[in-house]
């Protein structure tokens, strides 16, 4: 599917939809029974994705998937006021949580999404990239860049606790609960994400200039003109060569 395509129905099913139904069907559905359904329908469609679309089981999907079964069970938490705020902001709480631990072990979990990313085609290549991601450098800007995302989890965590808190005062299962829903879903859902997708980029970018640091360059081309695995190749062509 196209990048494009799938970022828009990502966009529609994870937010445009839930807001609509938690808007316009409180009378039909009954409250409780529309504030489920647009609870569901984002962790439906990441299943359909997982399943039907992208059809790709790695260590992306497994997080991915293991969050929406957490957004799917925590659907039927029927509270409001405060602990509805802290149930909305669930989310982030867990990805600070395991971004933490992952640098406690030393095991910066951005080095799994990076090399899930990345792709390696062979053995050989999951090998080299393994070896680029142990050199001290790479390996500093794996967890710079992980302490990074955890940090604008946490920033954007906070934020969406007290946004909950000041917007969704109505009681569970009213017309206005459910309004008050999709009036925070509507801010936090594009405005919150923002910094994180930054984060993320800031990360990637710090990553990225780290392993070319210790990738050679091929002769008459620059670095960003070069395929990185023919750089990796290349990389490890050089060090045979210098332990011979």
């Amino acid at each position: 599917m196209n990048r494009t395509v799938k970022l828009i129905l990502d966009i529609v099913m994870g937010t445009v939809i839930p807001i609509l139904i938690l808007d316009n069907l409180n009378e039909q559905l009954g409250t409780v029974t529309t504030y489920v359904v647009a609870a569901l329908v984002p962790v439906a469609w990441i299943f359909i994705d997982l399943f039907f679309i992208t059809k790709r089981f790695n260590f992306i999907t497994s997080y991915v998937a293991a969050f929406a079964i957490g957004r799917g069970l925590l659907a039927f938490w029927f509270v409001d006021g405060i602990q509805f705020a802290f149930k909305d902001s669930v989310s982030s709480l867990f990805a600070v949580m395991i971004f933490g631990i992952s640098i406690i072990i030393r095991k910066p979990i951005i080095q799994y999404f990076l090399m899930q990313g990345l792709g390696p085609d062979s053995p050989q290549e999951e090998k080299s990239l393994k070896g680029l991601l142990k050199e001290p450098k790479v390996y500093r800007s794996l967890v710079n860049g992980t302490k990074l995302v955890l940090i604008i989890a946490l920033l954007t965590g906070i934020a969406n606790f007290f946004l909950n808190l000041h917007i969704v005062v109505a009681d569970f299962g009213t017309t206005a609960f459910n309004q008050q829903v999709a009036q925070v879903n509507a801010i936090t859902r594009i405005a919150l994400t923002i910094p994180e997708l930054a984060s993320i980029g800031i990360a990637a970018a710090y990553i990225r200039r780290a392993m070319f640091y210790y990738l050679p360059k091929e002769k008459d081309k620059d670095q960003s003109e070069s395929d990185f695995w023919d750089l990796l190749q290349l990389r490890e062509i050089e060090k045979t060569a210098a332990d011979s």
